[in-house]
């Protein structure tokens, strides 16, 4: 893997004390063609900026510095912690998402994924529960890094959370139905958890939860298997 510079100037100009950095998050651009995501991310014009880009092939583009603020986040909030610009280093994945025929990620994506996480966590002391997607932090404006994000792995090697549980028993409480008690208790554990406290959008907050631990069946329905993936995280 290659490591280019292409500085971006939307960032904070005064610097952060490295003990601030609590958080890594994972984007995807979400565009079309990955030079107009680069484009866009280092335009002052646009007002967004990450600290790093990963290309198709692998390539980490260093836009902003990690001890300055880069505006990647946006409106967000997680546990006691909200707009976490100001406490995360953002990593944008090249990726036309969701809207523009949403692709897996490369091989080599996912290589340099491995080893840039790996040198942050390692770096920042970020802890593993709080490696999050973009949708994680802002569940009713973003999907990404969307269902294709190979949380299960990364989470293998140390690189964000993933739950316990085995195949058998999801799919055996895949689809079974919740009593209210249980609903209750599974937005309670995503409380807990850390994901916002603002459920006017139900059915948005649990596709994000899904979108993140439940990856094969994206629904915005509550079931068993849902609830027992949240009471495993919950502990």
């Amino acid at each position: 893997m290659k490591k280019v510079f292409n500085y971006s100037p939307n960032f904070d100009p005064n610097k952060r004390k490295s003990n601030q950095i609590k958080f890594l998050i994972l984007h995807y651009t979400g565009m079309r063609k990955e030079r107009d995501a680069i484009s866009r991310l280092t335009k002052i014009q646009s007002e967004v900026s990450s600290h790093y880009l990963i290309k198709k092939n692998g390539d980490i583009v260093v836009m902003v510095p990690d001890l300055y603020i880069a505006w990647h986040a946006g409106e967000s909030s997680w546990k006691n912690f909200k707009s976490l610009n100001k406490n995360s280093i953002g990593i944008e994945i090249s990726n036309p998402g969701h809207e523009h025929n949403y692709l897996n990620f490369s091989k080599k994506q996912i290589k340099s994924i491995l080893y840039l996480s790996k040198l942050l966590i390692k770096k920042y002391k970020i802890r593993s529960n709080n490696v999050l997607g973009h949708s994680d932090i802002a569940p009713f404006r973003k999907k990404d890094p969307g269902e294709k994000f190979p949380w299960k792995y990364l989470a293998k090697i140390g690189i964000g959370r993933w739950h316990s549980i085995s195949n058998k028993t999801l799919k055996e409480n895949r689809n079974k139905k919740i009593n209210i008690n249980e609903e209750k208790i599974f937005f309670k554990n995503l409380f807990k958890i850390g994901y916002s406290k603002k459920i006017l959008y139900k059915k948005t907050l649990v596709s994000a939860f899904q979108r993140r631990y439940r990856q094969n069946l994206i629904n915005g329905k509550i079931d068993q298997e849902c609830l027992l993936i949240s009471k495993n995280l919950a502990k």
